[in-house]
């Protein structure tokens, strides 16, 4: 039962952080921003964001300037979703969706000579 209610709390709080991390007005943070998932706490207290880039900037001034907003979007936070702890955000570099684009465009550029299905067609001269 408390599996799920993490498993609400994680989605609502990705959702409300997308949308506040929009609205950041930082000329170090990009528009192509994405929250790829999160990570609350059953305590409430602690929250791990991983953060996903469109293109490959400059990731460690763009983290620490999310870093650095942490408590601005912690406080918008509290006033967008109504939990007892309002937790305290780290904001994490996440590679995943960037790692497997490469892994299929890998797979995509093989040559792999396709294999002849055997048995497709009928053999007349037994009929």
């Amino acid at each position: 039962m408390a599996r799920h209610r993490t498993d609400r709390i994680n989605e609502e709080v990705k959702r409300e952080l997308s949308d506040i991390l929009r609205t950041l007005r930082d000329p170090r943070i990009p528009e192509l921003l994405s929250v790829t998932s999160v990570e609350v706490t059953p305590d409430l207290k602690f929250c791990k964001a991983y953060i996903s880039l469109f293109g490959r900037e400059d990731v460690k001034t763009i983290m620490k300037a999310l870093n650095n907003s942490a408590g601005y979007v912690r406080r918008e936070l509290g006033a967008r979703v109504k939990l007892r702890n309002v937790p305290r955000i780290s904001f994490v570099f996440d590679d995943s969706i960037e790692h497997g684009s490469k892994l299929l465009s890998l797979i995509n550029s093989l040559d792999i000579p396709e294999e002849e299905e055997s048995g497709e067609g009928t053999d007349e001269s037994n009929a």
